[in-house]
């Protein structure tokens, strides 16, 4: 017998699956303008940067040590290490060390972080298959624009369900790029994102743990193989996306079709990709700029009764942590973040390491903070009162924080991010020198140039 259901299935969508399987294997080459070729090369240095720079840290070597017991065969490279593992595994790792600073790329409409997935994948596949840069990126660009465009279709329901966007979505993105790169046709691209689409990976419960980062890197391996094999025949459902049963009907009750195919080939998605200045989530940042802000005033935090902040409800909801037991749980308290922006003046990785989280004069400062949610204030936004042990008030608005599309990063700074991330693991020479090769990788006529400056 039939079971009744909640939301009625929309049995006459259109042929997403297909129409994006075209797109993907029959888009040309950097068959977009120069900007958007720009921001892909930014995306892909920041997120090499992200990588790189956790490429230490014990979630890396916890996720390494597994993959090794599966002795896997050496084709692609470990971000910032001279380990080398199968392709898949490399996906995986890449894609873990490139978020778990928490400090990668963000889609702001839908929350995303396109790069983890998709650039992990390809990266690992391209260093394997001898690809050009060329198509490197196009692949970036493309498998980019599945995940964002479906990631637009889904949100904000498919998120508020509890699904991590970042990894469900970026499977099918991965999947898209490395379906690219294979050079597969139109029929093949169809089967790699319906195999793709039965592997939607990550749930946000894993926020502040070690699984959060491995959602992204889930997704780069899953979406890698789902290419793989459809190359090799497997097949999968041609409607698996959009049919009533199939990933999108299933995991969101809202599904805008139009978002998926409304100027597609022509409005890039990598176009709205912003970079993070602080290490945490970002609808911290404002409260950290404006934190940062009092400190560039002259306050410190001796002078500080208290700091009343007023956030969307969001803020509270993701991040609302009053007394983080470490980092990892710290880049998901507000309250942290507001104490490092004020004692600071910046909140990188150092910012948020567990001996700073933990320390006695950090503890104190949080607690002076009182955060009070105000849904008239964006989610982009914070409000920020200082009331100082003299009595004085000193008020600081952000409506958008450095880093978003109104207030974006320079390139300058994003090489300067770079640094701060890699120069401990190659040192600043060789970073410089990887900074130059990802600028120039579009033109490269393979990856040896990055491979070879990534590792230390």
């Amino acid at each position: 017998m039939a079971r009744n259901t909640q939301v009625a299935a929309d049995h006459n969508a259109p042929a997403i699956t297909q129409i994006l399987a075209e797109y993907v294997a029959n888009h040309p080459s950097k068959g977009w303008s120069d900007a958007v070729d720009h921001e892909a090369h930014r995306t892909f240095m920041n997120w090499l940067g992200c990588a790189v720079g956790a490429s230490n840290h014990e979630s890396a070597h916890a996720a390494l040590a597994a993959v090794k017991l599966l002795a896997p065969g050496a084709q692609a490279s470990v971000l910032g290490r001279r380990d080398k593992v199968d392709m898949c595994s490399a996906a995986l790792i890449n894609g873990i060390t490139s978020h778990t600073f928490d400090f990668d790329d963000t889609h702001l409409k839908t929350i995303i972080h396109p790069a983890g997935p998709v650039a992990s994948a390809l990266l690992a596949m391209a260093e394997h298959t001898g690809a050009t840069g060329r198509e490197l990126i196009d692949a970036l660009v493309i498998g980019i624009d599945v995940s964002c465009r479906v990631g637009n279709a889904m949100y904000p329901d498919h998120y508020d369900r509890g699904w991590h966007i970042t990894g469900s979505t970026g499977t099918l993105g991965a999947a898209a790029g490395c379906a690219r790169l294979l050079k597969l046709n139109t029929q093949q691209t169809a089967m790699a994102l319906g195999i793709a689409a039965s592997q939607p990976v990550g749930m946000r419960e894993q926020f502040g743990t070690m699984t959060k980062p491995l959602h992204p890197g889930a997704a780069a391996r899953a979406g890698l193989m789902a290419a793989l094999l459809a190359q090799q025949g497997f097949t999968a459902s041609p409607k698996a996306l959009e049919a009533p049963r199939g990933m999108m009907q299933t995991v969101s009750t809202k599904n805008d079709w139009r978002e998926i195919t409304d100027e597609l080939g022509q409005r890039f998605e990598i176009s709205f990709n912003t970079y993070k200045p602080f290490a945490c989530g970002i609808v911290i940042h404002p409260s950290i700029d404006a934190c940062s802000q009092l400190r560039a005033k002259g306050i410190t935090p001796d002078q500080v009764a208290k700091i009343e902040l007023r956030v969307h409800s969001l803020v509270l909801e993701l991040t609302g942590k009053k007394e983080p037991a470490d980092g990892l749980q710290a880049k998901f308290s507000v309250y942290h973040g507001c104490a490092a922006g004020l004692t600071f003046g910046q909140a990188g990785e150092d910012e948020f390491a567990d001996e700073i989280v933990t320390r006695d004069d950090m503890v104190a400062l949080r607690r002076k903070v009182l955060a009070v949610v105000d849904d008239s204030i964006d989610e982009a936004s914070a409000d920020v009162t200082a009331t100082l042990t003299d009595g004085r008030v000193v008020h600081v608005f952000v409506k958008h924080a450095i880093g978003s599309l109104e207030n974006p990063m320079s390139d300058a700074q994003l090489e300067g991010k770079f640094h701060t991330m890699c120069d401990r693991v190659l040192g600043a020479a060789q970073t410089q020198t990887l900074i130059e090769a990802c600028w120039a990788v579009g033109k490269a006529p393979n990856v040896s140039a990055i491979m070879s400056a990534a590792h230390n």
